[in-house]
């Protein structure tokens, strides 16, 4: 009878710590992040002139990035700290209004930049400004890759 209620205690344990990892929240912030990051690739490749520039293909990458930048600040709640493989640092949950104005920050370059990207000169300028925001906040709330 003890051995039957152990394993029923370490059942309970198990599924309520899983069931306090909002794994949904993490999958739906890492595809946001993702969709983001592969939004970057031909601009990236663009400002290392690997390819011509294209104001269409940049100017849809800012749309993803004002898209889903303006999401994030929401997808992360409490139950979300760890699971899903989340490479977010704990720190975001102590510095939660900097990472909302992080964001807001990114979605105000992205803007500007859409609305200032008339040419290849003016992309030169602008995108490392839009791709700055995401390398510093990368630095400070995101664990390096291993």
């Amino acid at each position: 009878m003890r051995r039957l209620l152990v394993v029923g205690m370490l059942a309970a344990f198990t599924f309520t710590s899983a069931a306090a990892q909002n794994l949904e929240i993490i999958k739906a912030r890492k595809d946001l992040l993702s969709n983001m990051g592969d939004a970057t690739k031909e601009p990236g490749k663009m400002i290392k002139q690997e390819v011509p520039f294209d104001a269409a293909t940049v100017k849809a990458a800012l749309d993803v990035i004002i898209d889903k930048a303006s999401k994030l600040p929401d997808m992360f709640p409490e139950d979300s700290k760890t699971g899903g493989k989340t490479e977010a640092l704990t720190a975001i949950w102590q510095n939660k209004d900097d990472v909302a104005s992080r964001f807001k920050k990114l979605v105000a370059a992205a803007k500007a930049a859409k609305d200032n990207v008339a040419d290849e000169f003016d992309f030169m300028e602008t995108w490392p400004k839009v791709v700055g925001n995401c390398g510093a906040c990368h630095k400070k709330y995101r664990a390096e890759k291993k």
